[in-house]
């Protein structure tokens, strides 16, 4: 032996002996470990210290002593077994405190002796993740090759990804340390997303226990940013929401996303819309047979359950999407949302014509002219028809036309209005003489005065004139 490494030996031995003053050789894994708490507090970067563990592979080198070296795997009771002189619990411990506690087991046999410890095939992970997740619970994790240890990102992933009511810059890992401590760092995935910051992707280690903490109020942006990134809900998943108010077929919808053309399918017992892309406020909308003319897009709510059980509700200004393009206000919808489309008794006859002509409407309505037209009958329309447009789609007037007609409308409450409405074909838009109509109107247009006049003289004098001899030259 060099005079350097004698040296070296006799400071290592030294520093065991300190540590192990006064301990026993029989528990000399828990005598020379400082009782040292660590307290669970908040801080900006992880312990990356591995801690033993039942399933890891480890190399232990006695210097010198090739018959006492060798690879030793960590026993479900976190023991290993060390040639001549038994078991030693190494579970919990760091790869130096274990090199101090062999060396101290093994002074009874060795001199000074010179101990090294690698990780030679680190144990699989588990991990335990709650909060604002699809699949909240507890996860396996293999370690890849070479001992690189999975990230968030990937646990995340597992867990099949965050919802919209995640608060991405309070995502909290819990992570046991050395000496029976706790350590809880933050990490700022909101920073990931939109910086590309990958330290805030933190690798992984066996008993961490990660937290997605709830926004404390809805950030639609970022919602909407969680919904289109790689750790959102799988966008294939089939998610069952309901769509009620003013919607000409409320009731609930199970939609599931697609790269190909949409359709229906069967599931069981359910219907399922696949369409491509994933299911928005507006797409809801239009599943459910698209807005009734009333409906008030400035006032539109989503109601959601987080995985607390609390329920929220989102307001959204859907004017917003028409007028100026606001993409943030078409929510991305998860699983379980409730779309309630609230009713606009106040609305202007401008916001009816423009909340018809835009996709949210359907793109048909059915109303029913009847009367003194040359068509008379039901009529699909576009659902920003006016009154004046729906006579013409019957035909126009025939000569017999009277040009006061009757608007006859079906209420949601059951009731019905009848109103009159002079007819003038040059006339646009307007709510006293051409308003637009709605599903299921009446258009009713009677006979004019000539009209009613000739068919009572007909059915006074029709009898009479059947049975005259000139009747037949009438």
């Amino acid at each position: 032996m060099t005079k350097s490494r004698y040296l070296k030996t006799l400071v290592r031995a030294a520093l065991i002996t300190g540590f192990a003053l006064g301990t026993s050789v029989g528990s000399p894994a828990l005598a020379v470990l400082p009782t040292l708490s660590v307290p669970a507090a908040s801080v900006s970067t992880l312990n990356d210290v591995y801690l033993l563990g039942p399933g890891d592979l480890i190399t232990i080198e006695v210097f010198n002593v090739p018959e006492y070296s060798g690879e030793q795997r960590v026993l479900a009771n976190g023991n290993i077994n060390l040639p001549a002189v038994g078991q030693l619990s190494v579970s919990g411990l760091t790869l130096a405190q274990a090199e101090l506690a062999i060396s101290e087991i093994y002074r009874s046999e060795v001199r000074y002796p010179q101990i090294t410890v690698n990780l030679l095939t680190p144990r699989q992970l588990r991990i335990a993740l709650t909060g604002e997740i699809h699949a909240p619970g507890q996860y396996t994790l293999p370690v890849g090759g070479e001992g690189q240890f999975p990230s968030l990102i990937e646990a995340i992933k597992l867990a099949g990804g965050i919802t919209q009511a995640a608060d991405l810059k309070r995502v909290e890992i819990q992570r046991r340390v050395e000496n029976g401590g706790t350590q809880r760092v933050v990490s700022d995935l909101a920073a990931l997303l939109t910086q590309g910051d990958l330290t805030q992707d933190f690798p992984l280690r066996d008993g961490d226990s990660i937290t997605i903490t709830q926004m404390d109020e809805i950030d639609l942006q970022m919602s909407r940013q969680i919904a289109l990134s790689n750790i959102g809900p799988d966008d294939e998943e089939a998610i069952s929401v309901a769509v009620v108010g003013e919607v000409f077929r409320p009731g609930t919808y199970n939609y599931a996303s697609r790269t190909t053309s949409g359709q229906s399918i069967n599931n069981g017992d359910a219907n399922i819309v696949q369409q491509p892309g994933r299911l928005t406020v507006t797409r809801a909308l239009q599943l459910a047979g698209g807005v009734k003319p009333l409906a008030d897009l400035r006032q539109v709510e989503v109601r959601r359950t987080t995985r607390l059980g609390e329920s929220n509700t989102i307001s959204l200004n859907l004017w917003q999407l028409v007028e100026s393009g606001d993409r943030d206000q078409d929510l991305i919808l998860q699983e379980g949302d409730t779309i309630v489309v609230p009713t606009n008794l106040t609305a202007s006859s401008e916001d009816i014509s423009l909340l018809t002509a835009t996709n949210l409407s359907p793109d048909s309505i059915a109303v029913n002219v009847v009367g003194e037209v040359e068509q008379p009958g039901p009529v699909a329309v576009a659902a920003s028809t006016t009154l004046n447009q729906a006579v013409l789609a019957a035909g126009g007037f025939n000569r017999r036309a009277k040009e006061t007609v009757a608007l006859i409308r079906l209420n949601p409450d059951g009731t019905v209005t009848q109103q009159s409405f002079e007819v003038d074909l040059a006339q646009g838009l307007n709510p006293e003489g051409n308003p637009i109509l709605q599903h299921n109107d009446i258009v009713v247009v009677d006979p004019n005065a000539a009209a009613r006049l000739t068919d009572g003289l007909s059915n006074i004098l029709g009898p009479f004139l059947q049975i005259l001899p000139f009747g037949n030259l009438f």
